[in-house]
């Protein structure tokens, strides 16, 4: 079976924007990786507002809406970003490999910056919440 891996950037980004991507395969890794391509090609604002609609069409597309979470989609989108001005990095693969936190640490990261559940407050899955511990640069 073919992963998001196995597609090159624009293949990736393409897939899943039609929403002809598997949702098998979009897991944690392939959303930090649509983040990185996202930032790196529009910039971090236009990340945002691209992968918020294309994030909502691709959940409601699988019958999954119930699973798309605004503040997790943005956090993560700021998360990458931050990582991405400390790194130097032509391609995802070395950039996850210099930033493994993002994808095995990413709920303990996402603590460091939220005292509360982002993951499973209704509010959060509607509209955006400031971190309240620590804001995103």
């Amino acid at each position: 079976m073919e992963t998001h891996a196995d597609l090159t950037d624009k293949e990736f980004e393409t897939q899943f924007k039609n929403c002809a991507l598997s949702p098998d395969q979009f897991n944690h890794e392939a959303h930090l990786r649509l983040a990185w391509i996202h930032i790196r090609q529009y910039g971090t604002g236009q990340a945002i507002e691209n992968i918020c609609n294309q994030l909502n069409n691709f959940t409601r597309h699988a019958g999954a809406a119930d699973k798309y979470n605004v503040t997790l989609t943005i956090a993560s989108i700021k998360a990458v970003a931050h990582f991405i001005k400390k790194t130097d990095t032509a391609n995802f693969n070395d950039f996850i490999m210099q930033v493994p936190r993002l994808k095995y640490d990413f709920k303990e990261l996402m603590a460091c910056h939220y005292s509360q559940d982002i993951y499973n407050a209704d509010i959060a899955r509607k509209e955006f919440i400031e971190p309240d511990l620590l804001p995103f640069e």
